[in-house]
């Protein structure tokens, strides 16, 4: 599977996405547009190993629900990111059987690093 799940209106979603020259075989998902739904997010989860890998913890509704004084698990985590396509970190690149997942340096590097391995 080649996908990438982003946010159109976020510009480190489109910086990133230029910058990884993503090919016409990838599946574009602007999570806004079209929720993750619950099928898509256990595959995330298979490759991840955690619903917690996947949440953003820099989401505004993260703060302002108070979430950070909560103890939450693996089924809040599930549950959040259901719930609001802000609570998904992003962006998440899957290649095949490999997952990127946050916009730090050494995650788009590693991703891109990978995209030109498959090329060859």
């Amino acid at each position: 599977m080649k996908k990438f799940y982003f946010l159109s209106t976020c510009t480190t979603c489109q910086r990133i996405s230029g910058h990884l020259e993503l090919s016409a075989e990838f599946e574009l998902q602007d999570i806004k547009k079209t929720p993750i739904s619950s099928k898509q997010l256990e595959q995330l989860k298979e490759l991840s190993g955690s619903y917690e890998t996947l949440f953003s913890k820099r989401a505004k509704l993260y703060k302002d629900l108070g979430l950070k004084e909560k103890s939450l698990e693996e089924h809040d985590f599930k549950n959040y990111i259901l719930e609001d396509y802000t609570f998904l970190k992003r962006p998440v690149l899957v290649l095949n059987d490999q997952l990127f997942i946050g916009n730090s340096s050494k995650v788009i590097n590693s991703a891109k690093t990978a995209l030109l391995n498959e090329k060859k």
